[in-house]
């Protein structure tokens, strides 16, 4: 997992919810991985991090850029290495929490998805992962790449063939109430999954970069 409220790279993340972001250089840095075996790269406009057991030397030998070459196939297949998981690109998205004393208990606590794809995907990569959620159904909370808190969403199936538009622009509003007022929350979603997408876009969400995980193996 990813927990780590000392890696270099959340200072990058946090600035960025601030909107301050690293020189448009083209340049890459490259950081120590975190704990638990994951690692991953991340592209701001003009600056990639790759967070890595390499050395420096060998990941900038590659030549990736921060003008997209640091999310190129085979530059994330060297850095997972033979046999090491790649996990899809991601848009980075930021917004901040809403919650207040008279909002906590909108959406219960839920252990009834634990074997969800969503919510065993969740725990994977995140620490301290907790679910909430109700009839449209649910969003996990957690503390995910460097440290950051994190929020992801999966609506009931049926419930969003009866409402149709707007169940998950409903869910995402209401966990942002689970996030306290003005706290950054971050969320890592498929550009291809474009319903998605909009609906976190709707709600406030900011695309700041974009990212891959990665688990070489041990």
């Amino acid at each position: 997992m990813t927990n780590s409220d000392t890696h270099p790279l959340l200072a990058h993340l946090l600035a960025a919810a601030d909107g301050r972001f690293p020189d448009i250089d083209g340049g890459v840095t490259v950081l120590p991985p975190f704990e638990g075996g994951l690692e991953c790269s991340f592209a701001f406009t003009g600056h990639a991090f790759v967070v890595t057991r390499l050395p420096a030397e060998e990941v900038l030998a590659q030549g990736p850029d921060g003008f997209g070459l640091s999310l190129a196939p085979d530059f994330l297949r060297h850095l997972a290495g033979p046999g090491g998981w790649i996990g899809v690109t991601d848009a980075s998205l930021v917004a901040r929490g809403s919650g207040t004393p008279d909002t906590a208990g909108r959406l219960a606590e839920r252990h009834d998805v634990d074997d969800h794809p969503r919510v065993r995907h969740a725990r994977s990569v995140r620490n301290d992962v907790r679910v909430y959620g109700d009839e449209r159904g649910f969003v996990t909370v957690g503390r995910g790449l460097a440290g950051r808190r994190e929020i992801g969403i999966a609506l009931d199936e049926e419930a969003g063939q009866k409402a149709g538009r707007g169940l998950g622009r409903s869910l995402l509003l209401d966990a942002l109430t689970l996030i306290p007022e003005g706290e950054p929350v971050f969320a890592a979603v498929s550009p291809g999954n474009a319903r998605s997408l909009r609906a976190f876009l709707a709600v406030g969400f900011t695309p700041i970069g974009s990212e891959v995980l990665l688990r070489p193996r041990a």
